[in-house]
């Protein structure tokens, strides 16, 4: 298979970008591209992503053709501000890719005149949805062998993380975890015991006192959305967890970076 062609587009000032989410309504039902995993390269799809997040599933699921719009050193992305320079990678997209929290994916297809199908995808790092978001996005590609190969992969390699995890527990005993809402995912790759959520706005003395007096060991942040030290004080140890893939748009690597830091954690260092 050819390699992934991963470009960042730098876009210009777009303004009404919160008029976008209205427009996401009306937008058809899914539909399969026409290629196959057997089909020549020319058939594969010319998909346009948000962020490399998206991207990272688009790549699982067997996209060749990928341009990620906001860059990876933008901490959160919905914050972006897209610039219209590059909207003609958007024009000459057949999907684009977002995620129903980033207010601007709609007005970029809009503002490009694009005929690109607007795709939303659930960014939860959960294996069991990214599983399945990958195998969705591979019947809407054509490309069902690859995203199938790839689940069984993610499978494969969940399996193994959790064993090695599970081997790492303080006194052979299941940690508990407070985790910010979207980094509960890796509390149950390491098998820990969750005791709250927070987030995503910052924690209210409240809650401060409510997570606090569940005495976690360990609270999992979100590196792209932190807001701090969360439970000072309390004596649990912060493990920062990233959710976006890297510019590889591997998203595999996502869990065992995750599961390094939690054997770090666990470890005392």
């Amino acid at each position: 298979m050819a390699r992934t062609r991963v470009r960042t587009a730098r876009l210009a000032p777009l303004v009404a970008l919160s008029a976008a989410l209205p427009l996401l309504a009306g937008c058809g039902e899914d539909k399969p591209a026409s290629g196959t995993d057997a089909t020549g390269a020319g058939d594969k799809p010319v998909v346009v992503v948000t962020t490399t997040w998206e991207g990272a599933f688009a790549k699982a699921a067997g996209a060749e053709d990928v341009t990620v719009i906001v860059p990876q050193s933008v901490h959160h992305a919905p914050d972006y501000d897209p610039k219209p320079s590059d909207l003609a990678a958007v024009a000459k997209a057949d999907f684009v890719l977002y995620a129903p929290f980033e207010p601007y994916a709609a007005k970029i297809k809009e503002a490009a005149g694009s005929k690109a199908k607007l795709v939303e995808v659930n960014l939860d790092n959960d294996p069991a949805n990214a599983g399945a978001e990958v195998e969705r996005l591979g019947a809407l590609f054509g490309t069902k062998d690859t995203a199938s190969r790839w689940k069984a992969r993610l499978d494969e390699e969940v399996t193994k993380l959790n064993g090695e995890l599970r081997a790492a527990w303080p006194d052979g005993k299941s940690p508990t975890v407070v985790s910010q809402v979207f980094t509960a995912w890796a509390a149950a790759l390491a098998g820990a015991t969750p005791v709250g959520t927070y987030g995503p706005e910052p924690v209210t003395p409240a809650q401060l006192a409510s997570l606090s007096a569940k005495k976690p060991a360990f609270v999992l942040d979100n590196a792209h959305m932190s807001t701090g030290t969360v439970l000072p004080d309390s004596g649990a140890k912060q493990v920062t967890v990233v959710n976006y893939p890297g510019t590889d748009l591997d998203l595999l690597a996502v869990y065992r970076d995750a599961a390094a830091e939690w054997k770090k954690a666990m470890s005392g260092s």
